[in-house]
């Protein structure tokens, strides 16, 4: 999946610390979106706005997706890493049973790791992949471990307890080193013991077919490992690899098929079954033709091994599952995108070779999630574009939305910071981030999936997976750059979106600040940048700000011994992104995977030691956290004496832990 991510959602693209609202956007309410703050980590609260105007049929089928949804979580765990579900069990077996002083320090960093290995989807940071440090004793953890109940602890707890506090073994869970075996270095379980990064480049290279126009996504449900010697996919589906947690998804999606809003959504659900029944991925490609031509619905959802941004060769889909409705009103503004996507097409800085002849099937709107599972759980999303597949893109066209109740809680959730304070040079600045940056950060979503990710064509012959493991992060500056370039197009004032020929100003700032400077809060001092977006963001500040700098459009300038971004000729910073764009396009369009490894080696890893111990110091003083993610609302279906159910209630009160512990008795499948 393509996904833009903030806090995860990755990120920020909207930076978690500075999105603010436009004057004419509703007053922040009274809804309680904080629910817990711990280490680098802020879990909120979102709202499902509409839910109640559902129908019935449409509100239990929501009941049944979302089911689905959660019983994917231990796939994703035990997809991270082969030893996160014995290690969450053992530790909430811990937690469970604890009975001595809850102020004990060792007690509360304790809480505090499992915590964090809740948020992380196991003992692996969500968004650096570092394993997570213990700041409590391994001499706490015996003790506890030694008073459990008969049966409670695992046999193997030394083991587990070696690997948490030995920070030599299984480090990194994605290896992205340049010169690296990456697959060997990688602690995530995608691959079997013995397996190298040569190994599997060979096996896919041996099996992909010359010239097919219409390739299966190689890799996408399966675990590489070795027998006898030689390479061997192991397939993810019923009867196979997590078939356990499957039985229960496809129990689930078949209850949502009864309540379906019409035929073609039945069919696809139905296509969807089949696809986890067989592991065949053509069925799954049959399955996602059907999704994206599904354009009558209200409800959507997503479901299955998806995205690859957790597989160190991006082939391989981490499982997810975000359950939506259509946003009606607000999806005005995406439809309009998508009604002049051939405009966009045509116009773009882009060599023509790499362009769309005719841009198909490309079907844009605002949604409402009501439930985040896997690896959209709990940080997420706050924009996805589906398929992945080029082939079915061109032939089928593609489903791209923006969740706005998303953006709408991180928005409500960063008022009065003082981010803006600290980091934005000037106060005419720090006024058109108030007035414009909420508008321009969701047109900047909708712009990177509604047209981004579905513009340009890859030549023919041209393997999509070409790229290796820069592809991610290619791909990502590809739809940035497509929407930073024409954020700030007239067309955008022709079609009614901005009302301001100013306005795009304050995206072009935040994303210049925040990939210079403000999101390198997220990386340790003496690391290099690593994930995907990051180095995507950073790739395009860097380039913009050298090829810029003769003619001084961009400067970093020191008042009062603290460095400023500050933006001089914002016309000149859009034909710059337009030259990247063009650059950056050919490089996907021809698979020129040379140019990508310079290009993400030379302006998106390294970081300045200086600037970034600054930033760092700053950050300190606002008591921001660098992340943020999300409980879930509660859906509870209501039913008469005779069993049928009448209504779906929804409870935002469910606190983190209370939430967590849940979920780990009610959808554990693979014990």
């Amino acid at each position: 999946m393509k996904k833009l991510l903030i806090a995860a959602a990755m990120t920020s693209l909207i930076t978690a610390a500075s999105c603010s609202k436009s004057a004419d956007t509703a007053p922040a309410d009274d809804f309680d979106y904080t629910v817990d703050r711990f280490a680098d980590i802020e879990v909120l609260r979102y709202k499902v706005p509409g839910f109640e105007d559902l129908s019935l049929n449409q509100k239990i089928l929501v009941y049944y997706l979302q089911e689905a949804a959660l019983w994917g979580r231990d796939i994703l765990w035990d997809q991270n890493y082969a030893q996160n579900l014995p290690i969450r069990d053992m530790l909430e077996a811990v937690y469970t049973n604890y009975d001595g002083d809850k102020n004990d320090a060792d007690y509360k960093a304790f809480e505090t790791y499992l915590k964090q290995i809740w948020f992380g989807n196991g003992i692996h940071h969500h968004y650096s992949t570092d394993k997570f440090v213990p700041a409590f004793s391994r001499d706490f953890l015996s003790a506890q471990l030694a008073k459990l109940p008969e049966g409670a602890a695992p046999a193997n707890a030394e083991e587990l307890v070696e690997i948490i506090f030995n920070p030599t073994v299984d480090a990194k869970r994605v290896n992205q080193a340049q010169g690296a075996d990456l697959v060997a270095t990688s602690a995530c379980n995608f691959y079997g013991d013995g397996v190298s990064q040569k190994e599997v480049e060979a096996y896919f290279d041996g099996i992909k077919k010359p010239g097919d126009l219409t390739p299966i996504s190689y890799g996408l449900n399966t675990r590489i490992k070795k027998v006898d010697g030689k390479i061997v996919e192991e397939p993810y589906r019923l009867g196979g690899l997590y078939g356990e947690a499957i039985e229960h998804i496809v129990a689930n999606l078949d209850s949502a098929a009864a309540y379906a809003e019409n035929d073609a959504q039945r069919a696809t659900i139905r296509s969807l079954i089949d696809f986890y029944t067989t592991g065949d991925l053509a069925t799954f490609d049959k399955y996602s033709i059907e999704w994206a031509e599904d354009t009558a619905s209200q409800v959507d959802f997503i479901n299955g091994f998806i995205e690859s941004y957790g597989d160190p060769l991006g082939m391989t889909g981490s499982w997810e599952s975000i359950v939506n409705f259509k946003n009606l009103e607000a999806s005005g503004r995406t439809e309009i995108l998508s009604g002049n996507a051939q405009w966009f097409e045509d116009n773009s800085p882009v060599d023509s070779a790499f362009k769309k002849e005719k841009v198909k099937g490309i079907s844009a709107k605002v949604i409402t999630a009501a439930i985040l599972a896997g690896d959209a759980y709990p940080a997420t999303p706050i924009g996805i574009n589906l398929p992945n597949a080029n082939w079915i893109r061109a032939a089928h066209g593609s489903k791209s939305v923006t969740i706005e109740n998303i953006t709408q809680a991180y928005d409500e959730a960063a008022h009065g910071n003082g981010f803006n304070e600290e980091f934005v040079i000037d106060e005419p600045t720090a006024k058109l981030l108030d007035d414009y940056l909420f508008i321009t950060d969701n047109l900047h979503t909708d712009l990177h999936e509604c047209l981004g990710h579905g513009s340009g064509k890859l030549l023919p012959g041209v393997d999509p997976d070409g790229l290796k493991e820069h592809g991610s992060t290619i791909e990502e500056a590809r739809a940035d750059l497509f929407a930073l370039y024409y954020l700030a197009d007239p067309k955008m004032l022709e079609i009614g979106l901005l009302d301001n020929p100013e306005a795009y100003k304050a995206e072009y700032y935040k994303y210049i600040l925040n990939g210079l400077m403000t999101q390198l809060m997220r990386i340790e001092p003496g690391k290099d940048v690593e994930e995907a977006h990051m180095r995507n963001r950073k790739i395009i500040a860097e380039w913009a700000y050298e090829h810029g700098k003769d003619a001084g459009v961009i400067e970093l300038v020191n008042k009062d011994g603290k460095t400023f971004v500050k933006i001089n000729d914002y016309e000149a910073l859009r034909g710059l992104f337009g030259e990247l764009l063009a650059e950056i396009q050919r490089i996907r369009s021809t698979g020129d995977y040379a140019a990508a490894c310079e290009m993400v080696e030379k302006y998106g890893v390294k970081v300045d030691p200086t600037l970034h111990r600054e930033v760092l110091d700053r950050y300190a003083t606002l008591d921001i956290a660098p992340y943020k993610g999300f409980v879930n609302p509660v859906y509870t279906p209501v039913r008469d004496a005779d069993g049928n159910i009448t209504d779906i209630t929804v409870d935002y009160t469910e606190e983190y832990p209370e939430q967590m512990m849940r979920y780990s008795r009610n959808y554990h499948p693979l014990r």
